[in-house]
């Protein structure tokens, strides 16, 4: 297994505090596209960063391959909606996770 931490930057700093409709309803896609990959095992965390620069959402995964990576990231809601959004993904080479994080 591969892990990766998975940022994704959103198409401007202040997303997270002025999100228009359609937008709240694209991120509640994308919370229930990672929920699922959660559940499936393949996601250790996900959520919202509160950096004071710009807030940011993270995903860690555990995959077999980086090809698996990148495609879990492109079929992202949010990533086929083209709204602005991009993922930088990065492998983290002495990952560790807790046992019972991940099936």
């Amino acid at each position: 297994m591969k892990t990766f931490f998975c940022k994704l930057i959103p198409p401007r700093p202040t997303f997270a505090q002025d999100m228009s409709e359609s937008e709240v309803k694209l991120m509640q896609e994308h919370a229930a596209y990672w929920k699922l990959r959660m559940d499936n095992g393949k996601v250790v965390a996900f959520g919202l960063v509160g950096d004071s620069s710009g807030p940011y959402g993270i995903a860690i995964i555990e995959v077999e391959t980086d090809a698996e990576a990148d495609g879990l990231t492109s079929r992202d809601p949010v990533i086929l909606a083209h709204r602005g959004f991009k993922y930088e993904i990065f492998p983290m080479p002495r990952g560790a996770v807790h046992p019972g994080a991940a099936a």
